[in-house]
């Protein structure tokens, strides 16, 4: 398995998800076509699918110029998506499978930023895991379409994964979130040492995906936020911070 990070947007990714042997690919939410279209071409891949976490126009405005580009493509969002999601053609629930050349993905359904936000779990030495606005490096998305008790159960079902299961998300936000870490826990070291390392590379002018569950464990304040009304708390306060 081979990931490509495609910098789209302002702050956006897409992911290229490559099955080495085969070398047919998924685009992992194209939120614009060009860049993506250019990327499948640099790297000399056949686009399978397009897999979306959710129908917001960030993570979908790609979906219809990349249909184009490569016609009979399968894209894959959840089921309660439906009219919300560009070109949708496979509208997938909790546990389905989804697979791009000898890639094997499970669907998690992650509800709290949007009511279909769904993860996919590519199965590898180790997993990956495409989390969209669910889980950033050091945070989580805004509560657009669920509460406090949905982000809790859904980080919960993410970090229960194996620790070295490597996380890629929808935005390059890991540097600002670790800024609103420390102020929520000022006396972690791990979340000081990991500001540090992530602002040194992306100084370099690298991405900081992906990072770890294990990260997340150590340093995202509401994954460790231990119960529904301190989550509820910490996202209030980062809407405003």
């Amino acid at each position: 398995m081979r990931i490509i990070p495609v910098p789209c947007l302002k702050d956006n990714y897409a992911y290229l998800v490559v099955c080495e042997q085969t070398g047919h690919a998924a685009v992992v939410d194209p939120s614009e076509g060009p860049p993506v279209i250019e990327a499948v071409q640099r790297e000399q891949v056949t686009v399978q699918a397009v897999w979306n976490t959710h129908h917001h126009h960030d993570h979908v405005g790609g979906n219809q110029e990349v249909s184009a580009a490569f016609p009979g493509i399968e894209v894959i969002a959840h089921s309660s998506d439906r009219g919300r999601v560009p070109a949708q053609t496979r509208f997938v629930e909790e546990g389905d499978e989804v697979s791009v050349g000898g890639l094997r993905a499970t669907i998690i359904h992650n509800p709290g930023h949007t009511r279909g936000a769904i993860s996919y779990r590519v199965s590898g030495e180790p997993d990956a895991l495409f989390t969209g606005d669910t889980l950033f490096g050091a945070g989580c998305g805004r509560l657009f379409e669920g509460s406090p008790a949905d982000m809790f159960t859904s980080l919960g079902k993410l970090t229960a994964l194996p620790a070295d299961t490597r996380i890629y998300c929808g935005h390059e936000y890991t540097a600002s979130n670790l800024r609103f870490a420390a102020a929520a826990e000022p006396d972690n070291a791990a979340v000081a040492e990991r500001r540090r390392v992530v602002e040194t590379t992306r100084a370099r002018g690298e991405p900081s995906v992906p990072f770890t569950v294990g990260d997340e464990m150590a340093t995202n304040p509401f994954v460790r936020a231990g119960s529904i009304a301190r989550l509820g708390e910490l996202r209030a306060w980062k809407d405003r911070f």
